[in-house]
């Protein structure tokens, strides 16, 4: 890594209980379930065993988000800080269903027809925000973020519209370091960490 050059690894949060059940949670507050707990733990120690080196965490105030930040700070000795940015889209009458309750709702594009839920526009005014921000503040730097998959896809488009378009997967880990004005992927919705708890 270039000593001017700002790297970030998104990491979507452990699992909770909407998870499990389908439910869509965006700015709703469900904190990890056990699952999730121990998916961090497994996070945690895969980071705590690779060379890359980090300065510190930044996350989305929302509990899951938090809680999922706290152990990997915990194992890694790095700071935590919130930033509202960071949170989920709000999804508005949507949060709390289940896809097939979605689909008889809204139907296939439900996506685009839930009146009160937030626009695309909104989240990568906020996330961008914080992205230019954090860059500036913190120049030569690796930073984890740790964040949600609604709005983790967003940012990937803008930063990386090449990128595969995958469905960011719960404690997913993936890098990004910025060369010559432009995001280079280093690392895109990498589970491997999560290996051991498949078997």
């Amino acid at each position: 890594m270039s000593r001017n050059n700002f790297t970030i690894g998104w990491i979507r949060h452990g699992s909770t209980e909407w998870n499990s059940l389908g439910k869509i949670q965006g700015t709703t507050d469900i904190p990890l379930n056990d699952e999730g707990i121990l998916q961090a733990r497994q996070l945690a120690s895969r980071l705590a065993s690779e060379q890359r080196k980090w300065n510190g965490i930044v996350c989305s105030a929302l509990a899951r988000a938090v809680q999922t930040a706290e152990i990997l700070a915990e194992k890694l000795g790095l700071p935590v800080i919130r930033d509202s940015r960071l949170r989920e889209r709000h999804f508005g009458s949507a949060e709390g269903t289940t896809h097939e309750e979605r689909l008889a709702r809204w139907g296939e594009n439900w996506r685009k027809l839930v009146p009160d839920q937030e626009s695309d526009e909104s989240v990568l005014a906020r996330g961008m925000s914080f992205l230019r921000e954090w860059e500036d503040n913190h120049p030569g730097e690796a930073w984890l973020a740790v964040s949600h998959g609604s709005f983790i896809t967003r940012m990937l488009d803008a930063m990386a519209p090449h990128l595969e378009d995958k469905y960011i997967l719960n404690v997913s880990l993936t890098i990004l370091e910025k060369q010559q004005h432009k995001w280079i992927p280093l690392l895109h919705n990498c589970t491997a960490h999560l290996a051991d708890l498949a078997k």
